[in-house]
């Protein structure tokens, strides 16, 4: 699975992969857990969040020794990105799906673009 970021904002209808080893968290143990208690995740990395409806939904970094990237999107749509720091970092934002990047793998991305998983 990889996540497939689609940006118009270049004139034309441009798509980059910002991760090809994709893990979905479905349970609520996986969500709560998170990225906690890992030393680090790999470039080409993506965490995927999904819940059933769009709410606000929150990111702590507790137990979490590395900085990250968290995008907030409703139906595909980025709604919000924001770098969390290691240990004490926090962020909310209004989302059917939270996606956590390793830092610096969401610098592209902006709102309104549109991020996907493609088999």
């Amino acid at each position: 699975m990889r996540l497939v970021h689609r940006s118009d904002r270049s004139g034309g209808s441009e798509e980059t992969v910002l991760a090809s080893d994709v893990d979905v968290a479905r349970s609520a143990f996986e969500q709560g857990r998170g990225l906690m208690f890992r030393r680090s995740i790999p470039d080409g990395y993506a965490l995927v969040f999904p819940f059933d409806a769009p709410d606000t939904q929150w990111l702590h970094m507790l137990f979490v020794p590395f900085a990250i990237d968290a995008v907030w999107l409703v139906d595909g749509e980025v709604q919000k990105t924001k770098r969390l720091a290691p240990f004490v970092g926090l962020g909310r934002g209004r989302a059917d799906t939270v996606i956590e990047l390793p830092a610096g793998a969401a610098d592209p991305v902006a709102v309104g673009d549109e991020l996907r998983l493609v088999e």
